[in-house]
């Protein structure tokens, strides 16, 4: 099995972060099991012989899993730093419950789908969830639990119990979808670098050439690969971009759509309306729909967007 692998890596990336951040040892490995825990949670998620093992519970089983799972990395976090609040405990069971249980209470029709996209994004743009996790430390952020807590629950009770198809889900890209991914962001650059001149989004940089560089450029590029680019290109094109063609008749409408609407939920980036990133967001979104289009599986634009989250990261913040 992979996941000790996954574990070991997981430890030592946290490691190497807490050293750079001079966060104390004693405060890095309370936080630590928590980050393991949720790693073997998102492991389930990605790997297809272990998720498809789990997805031969009943509905209703696997929907309590769910919630169970959405619960135990705050536990172990909150519990081992003192700071456990039922309030939380039960905000977070009731939010993961509204995802687990969606498609076991409401129909499987285009509005309740519309309906759970609709609820996932609003409380991950309300941030209600960052706010419940305990913050031992200024440079240990244990919301960013909240964050691969809320994608991989959504993530769940949408593959593997929704199921919707023709989504090419999975954490490791195929040759061919890494090639397409590639050449999709080279062609992205050069349309980036004039948008991003126009609106003045940003001046690039040239980063400090240290080994700490080069670790933070490649933990940069799979940590976006597998938690956001995962989940964004999971509902903005495996999902909603599939669906808006079909109600569309047209692959181009759907695409367009979709970017656009990827673009404007970057609107709360930081500060609201944020309009450069928005109109970033919007080249972003049509880039990786056109890698979707090609691939006929998310983990082409996953590429996609990881190399250019990537690039920004290193070059341009």
């Amino acid at each position: 099995m992979l996941l000790p692998l996954v574990w070991a890596a997981c430890t030592l990336a946290g490691c190497l972060y807490a050293l750079h951040q001079n966060i104390p040892w004693s405060v890095a490995l309370k936080a630590l099991p928590a980050f393991l825990m949720e790693a073997a949670f998102f492991y389930a998620l990605g790997v297809e012989r272990v998720r498809m093992r789990i997805e031969k519970l009943p509905s209703l089983v696997l929907a309590l899993a769910l919630v169970a799972a959405a619960l135990a990395p705050y536990s172990q976090a909150a519990l081992a730093f003192h700071a456990f609040q039922w309030r939380a405990f039960f905000w977070i069971a009731g939010l993961a419950a509204a995802a687990s249980f969606w498609y076991l209470l409401l129909p499987r029709t285009p509005a309740s789908d519309i309906l759970f996209l609709v609820f996932v994004a609003v409380v991950w743009l309300s941030r209600i969830l960052y706010s419940l996790y305990p913050r031992p430390n200024p440079r240990l952020p244990l919301d960013a639990l909240a964050q691969v807590m809320w994608f991989r629950t959504g993530l769940f009770a949408m593959v593997s119990i929704r199921r919707p198809p023709g989504v090419g889900f999975g954490f490791w890209p195929k040759s061919r979808e890494w090639k397409i991914g590639a050449l999709y962001f080279l062609g992205f650059v050069p349309f980036a670098a004039a948008l991003a001149w126009w609106v003045r989004f940003a001046k690039p940089h040239l980063p400090a050439a240290t080994p700490w560089t080069s670790y933070v450029a490649v933990a940069t590029f799979f940590g976006t690969l597998w938690v956001l680019a995962l989940g964004e290109e999971f509902f903005f094109r495996g999902l909603l971009q599939q669906w808006l063609t079909a109600w569309l008749r047209s692959e181009w409408a759907g695409l367009i759509v979709a970017s656009a609407i990827f673009a404007s939920a970057h609107l709360w980036y930081h500060a609201f309306p944020n309009f450069r990133m928005a109109a970033m967001a919007l080249l972003l979104g049509l880039a990786c729909g056109l890698a979707f289009r090609q691939a006929r599986s998310i983990r082409a634009p996953m590429v996609t967007h990881a190399l250019v989250v990537t690039t920004w990261k290193i070059f341009f913040s």
